[in-house]
Order: structure tokens, then C-alpha cells, then sequence
């Protein structure tokens, strides 16, 4: 079994791996699924803090929660504007305002932290 410690290397981060592998079918309530519940909290840690997952971009947000849910650009209309406003986001020819990003969070609740990211607009060719 591994000395339990915190995570401060790849190779206590991969030992650490690979002791969830061999715990990961224990049974609940036994002193395996507590070290295993144990190592998880350590692995997560140590993840978050070496391996950072950066917040995606507004648009790709937006466009993932539209496919995620089924959902056409002509669902943004009440909750964006005009087609044309939804079409000019989406195209990233026109910013979100903060009144969309208010709008896309209590609505479709699309994380507000997400959606004040910032991001590149298309330049306009004409």
C-alpha cells in the first residue's frame, strides 16, 4: 500500500495514479475506499495547481451550449437581440455587452466567469 503524503512530484503524482487505479472498484465504508477518496482530494490538488484548465472562449462557450442542448443560434434571439445581433456575435464581428452576458448567464446559465473572458473579434474586410 502507499505511504500516504502529499503530492510534491510527477512521481509521487503518478504513484498516487496509479494507487486510485488499484482502489478504484473498493468497496464503500472500508479503510480502501477511504484512502482512495484521500488520494483523489491529494490528486485533484495537485492537478489544479500544475495543471491548470484555462476557461474557455465566450463564443466557443456559447456554441458548445448550443450543441450541448440541442439548441440553434435562433434560440439566442430572446436573449440576445435581433438575429443579426446573435449572427455578428457568433461571427465575432460585434463583442458581447454586458447586458448579453447578464442575459446568456441568468438564462441559459452559462457560467458569467466564462462569458467576460476575453476574446478576438474578426476584423471587418470592408
Amino acid at each position: 500500500m502507499l505511504e500516504l503524503h502529499p503530492i510534491r512530484t510527477e512521481a509521487d503524482y503518478r504513484a498516487a495514479l496509479d494507487e486510485i487505479e488499484r482502489l478504484f472498484d473498493a468497496e464503500p465504508n472500508t479503510p480502501e475506499c477511504d484512502l482512495l477518496e484521500v488520494l483523489t482530494t491529494l490528486v485533484e490538488a495537485y492537478e489544479q495547481r500544475h495543471y491548470p484548465i484555462e476557461a474557455p472562449d465566450p463564443v466557443e462557450a456559447i456554441l458548445y451550449y448550443l450543441e450541448s442542448r440541442g439548441l440553434s443560434w435562433q434560440d439566442l434571439e430572446s436573449v440576445i437581440g435581433s438575429s443579426g445581433e446573435v449572427e455578428e456575435v457568433l461571427n465575432r464581428q460585434q463583442p458581447l455587452t454586458l447586458e448579453m452576458i447578464r442575459r446568456l448567464h441568468s438564462s441559459l446559465g452559462i457560467p458569467a466567469e466564462v462569458l467576460i473572458q476575453p476574446y478576438s473579434l474578426m476584423k471587418n474586410s470592408a
